[in-house]
């Protein structure tokens, strides 16, 4: 990304209202996950401690944004049968509700008429657009994210992630198949 544009975390840091995000790959590869995963895969059991290494930097920015009013949404659109992977992130949710996100699942069958973008996000206040770039299996591509401000891009992907978020079944009532 050039120098002029925050990072993820200044942009988490700024918003006031709102963040979303919307997540559309059935299989993510990105490093600061393999060895959790990797674990997860081997023997079941799924790191769900919001203070351990792994999630406290994540819990804390999150509660820091609830707590000064921002609501933060994620959704996920997933093929079923669901990956290993979804199973594993299925696995760690409760930790991202805990922090105060709020989380919902869509089956894909249930989003073909839906108009999405080509790649994975996050809305900032309904101002600002940071698409995530992952390469075929999953990796960070380079650049890795795109932040895009122009009006029309940030209605056209709030609007597809209200259509997702609409149908999307929430965590706490939705079963991996």
């Amino acid at each position: 990304m050039p120098q002029n544009v925050p990072s993820f975390d200044e942009l988490m840091e700024a918003a006031q209202r709102s963040a979303v995000h919307l997540e559309m790959r059935d299989q993510y590869g990105v490093g600061d996950e393999a060895d959790d995963f990797n674990t997860w895969l081997t023997t079941g059991r799924r790191d769900t401690d919001p203070a351990s290494e792994y999630w406290a930097p994540w819990v804390d920015m999150i509660s820091r944004a609830v707590a000064r009013g921002v609501v933060v949404r994620r959704a996920r659109i997933v093929s079923e049968p669901v990956t290993d992977y979804i199973r594993y992130e299925h696995a760690g949710t409760v930790v991202n509700v805990a922090a105060g996100e709020q989380v919902r699942w869509l089956p894909r069958p249930r989003a073909v008429d839906l108009m999405l973008p080509g790649a994975d996000l996050w809305i900032f206040d309904g101002t600002q657009v940071l698409f995530n770039h992952f390469t075929g299996v999953g990796e960070w591509a380079d650049p890795d994210m795109e932040l895009r401000t122009e009006p029309s891009i940030v209605k056209q992907c709030s609007d597809a992630f209200e259509a997702v978020w609409e149908r999307a079944i929430p965590h706490d009532t939705y079963e991996l198949r």
